[in-house]
């Protein structure tokens, strides 16, 4: 691995677009909101809007990235919808003959999941966490639902697929003498939160434990403590040298704690001060997050999150 040609590779990355939800389609040729980049040497990653889903960005607000390897390929995300998932194998095929042999949902969210309908079409085996295949599972018809609302004519052709391949708290792989740790490190943003590491390079696709870029969703029965705990026990130890967020750029560890672990720590802490005083949930929405008001959605998000961290507090 050579520092400086992945550091270049960052800096091209960052000056293509700097992540914002106010930025237009940047690859209007392709459902993918952005063309992939080789952030390290073989891994690649489509850098998704920091918006949320939209008929505009195709669904593509996630990143979706894919490990090349001399005997094939791993993808990470299924993508929302198979015709994105579908524009993604598209460009894996300008840069490799090699065929997708696996693809990694990193939670049971729609963006991670819906395209699964292409690629199990493709013939291509899907692997996810027990708890993201339940999570999906049980809303599959809601989520479905929802991409279709906001995708119209450009959720054509996907269904419901649930993974093949499950595991609970770590499954591995060599492929082409890389080898492929995939991770459920604990609790954090969402159910069966996962984790892609490369211990050879240093190198995570950390999925939603990790945002950069714009505001962390916290969603009812998130539980923050857990994901501060499991940010500081499994995934800090691992010490990744660069890791490709959730949401946003790929970065460095220390960006991503700033903003993801400090940014939860910061709010639990504001809405514990609040709490102390006597403050209610109508009260604890107005805490003081003036700090992140630079990350995008969060217009949208300080506010609930709040609430719900104050839901989460009051019992603690």
């Amino acid at each position: 691995m050579k520092p400086l040609i992945l550091a270049g590779a960052l800096a091209l990355a960052a000056q293509a677009a700097a992540a914002s939800e106010d930025i237009a389609d940047q690859y209007p040729q392709s459902e993918l909101y952005s063309k992939p980049v080789e952030v390290i040497p073989h891994v690649f990653s489509a850098i998704g809007a920091t918006a949320p889903p939209t008929y505009e960005n195709s669904g593509h607000n996630n990143n979706l990235s894919f490990i090349v390897t001399d005997e094939g390929v791993v993808v990470v995300n299924g993508g929302a919808s198979a015709r994105l998932a579908k524009a993604l194998h598209d460009e894996i095929k300008k840069v490799t003959d090699q065929p997708v042999k696996l693809v990694i949902n990193e939670n049971g969210q729609g963006h991670a999941m819906l395209g699964n309908s292409y690629w199990v079409d493709q013939g291509v085996d899907i692997l996810a966490h027990v708890d993201a295949i339940e999570a999906f599972t049980s809303d599959a018809d809601f989520i479905l639902q929802g991409m279709e609302g906001y995708n119209r004519d450009k959720a054509e052709g996907t269904r419901i697929v649930t993974p093949n391949l499950s595991f609970e708290d770590e499954y591995d792989l060599t492929l082409g003498g890389v080898e492929i740790k995939v991770l459920h490190l604990g609790p954090a943003h969402d159910p069966g939160d996962t984790q892609v590491w490369l211990p050879q390079w240093g190198f995570m696709i950390a999925g939603d434990i990790a945002f950069h870029e714009r505001m962390p969703p916290i969603f009812e029965g998130t539980c923050t403590s857990c994901w501060i705990e499991t940010w500081e026990t499994k995934l800090e130890p691992l010490n990744p040298t660069y890791v490709i967020p959730g949401h946003g750029h790929p970065t460095n560890l220390a960006q991503v704690r700033r903003y993801t672990h400090d940014y939860l720590v910061d709010l639990r802490t504001k809405i514990g001060e609040h709490i102390e005083n006597g403050g209610d949930l109508a009260g604890a929405y107005y805490v003081d997050q003036e700090r992140w008001r630079n990350l995008d959605t969060f217009e949208e998000l300080a506010t609930k999150n709040a609430g719900r961290v104050f839901e989460e507090m009051e019992w603690e």
